[in-house]
């Protein structure tokens, strides 16, 4: 691991991770149904400022962390690979479960279900388990301190989240954060 690695153009390069995630995401998208994306999507119950600062996170990672991974080779054929790919993978079918978990609830109750049942923030959570896989397949710490500092922003955002379900479902969704975590094994 390297704080600033080599950035160059190639093949091989962390933005090949970055396909897999997306394509994946995107096939999915494609395939449920539209009442399902659109809740997804939803920020219609988020004030002003949640929005801003949501939208701060996401230039902070498409401006620092995208190049970063698109210009950085795998450190393919080391350790740090191999533990990357795993991590990755592990956060990718994570994800995946997530979202399937998130499909199948219906529309007009909180999502409770499957990895629901251990973390209210599962999709977030996979998610950036899966950034951390890419940037240590790339070794780099750079990478990995950006993502620490997206994470203010994303904690940002899951409050919003949060607030906006409660007002959505009331006491049944409050009920569910006295039961389960944030962020699997942390309140």
């Amino acid at each position: 691991m390297e704080l600033l690695p080599a950035l160059q153009i190639g093949w091989l390069n962390g933005w090949v991770l970055l396909v897999v995630l997306y394509s994946i995401f995107g096939l999915l998208l494609l395939v449920f149904p539209k009442e399902v994306v659109g809740r997804l999507y939803d920020r219609s119950g988020w004030s002003r400022r949640q929005r801003v600062l949501t939208l701060i996170g996401k230039l902070l990672i498409a401006l620092v962390w995208f190049p970063l991974i698109i210009f950085t080779p795998l450190k393919i054929g080391t350790p740090v690979f191999v533990l990357g790919i795993v991590v990755f993978a592990l956060g990718l079918a994570g994800f995946v479960v997530a979202l399937f978990n998130f499909r199948n609830t219906p529309l007009d109750q909180p999502v409770t279900r499957g990895l629901y049942r251990v973390s209210r923030h599962p999709q977030q959570f996979t998610l950036l388990v899966s950034a951390v896989g890419i940037s240590i397949a790339i070794g780099s710490w750079l990478a990995l301190l950006m993502l620490l500092l997206g994470l203010v922003f994303t904690h940002l955002k899951i409050l919003a989240e949060e607030a906006s379900c409660l007002r959505q479902y009331g006491d049944s969704y409050r009920a569910y954060m006295e039961r389960v975590p944030r962020y699997f094994l942390f309140f």
